[in-house]
């Protein structure tokens, strides 16, 4: 890749790499970065260190792809090892991962913050520090507080699949935005899918 020393985002999916684990909850960031890598026709994915790495470009702007391959807990060690070889910022990187303080596919955009329990930012966090942009995306939560590991870690319904397909889609379809800057205008324009799929 020669993407390096130039001005980079960098868009991170986290999830758990197997593919026993692909259409998990917990794995809705690998999806995301899984579609725009399609939709914008990114580079085969190559092995860099601990992580999956590709390369396109959106409307102008450089970017690359990471998909780590360390497992959700140690997310952050992937990362901090990409953002360092290609000289990327906490704020240039934006990370896609499930949220079960959102009701289902409820989208929100945020910079730094608590990781609330979810161990790929606890994992972030530690490596690369809370400057990092995060799309929180809404997966919901058992009822029963116990039940919250097997959750995340069952498969999204055959039910909830269509609006899965439509939101990251979505996602995809507004991610120049979100790479411009206009981050209320991406949440926005988002909020707007998701009315149309009730």
């Amino acid at each position: 890749m020669n993407m390096r020393g130039s001005m980079i985002i960098l868009l991170v999916g986290l999830g758990n790499p197997g593919e026993q684990y692909m259409l998990n909850r917990h794995n809705v960031g690998f999806m995301a970065v899984d579609v725009i890598s399609h939709i914008y026709s990114f580079s085969a994915a190559k092995r860099h260190g601990k992580a999956l790495l590709q390369e396109g470009v959106v409307n102008g702007q450089k970017v690359l792809l990471l998909k780590p391959l360390t497992f959700m807990n140690l997310s952050g060690h992937a990362v901090a090892e990409v953002a360092s070889f290609y000289k990327i910022l906490p704020e240039h990187i934006i990370v896609f991962h499930d949220d079960l303080d959102l009701a289902l596919y409820k989208i929100r955009v945020k910079q730094g913050g608590r990781h609330g329990g979810h161990n790929g930012l606890r994992s972030l966090d530690a490596c690369i520090g809370k400057d990092y942009w995060r799309v929180r995306i809404g997966i919901d939560r058992p009822e029963d507080k116990s039940r919250v590991s097997d959750y995340v870690l069952n498969n999204f319904p055959k039910a909830e699949q269509d609006d899965l397909a439509d939101l990251l889609g979505g996602i995809a379809d507004e991610l120049p935005s979100l790479l411009a800057d206009k981050k209320e205008l991406f949440t926005t324009r988002m909020a707007q899918i998701l009315v149309k799929e009730q």
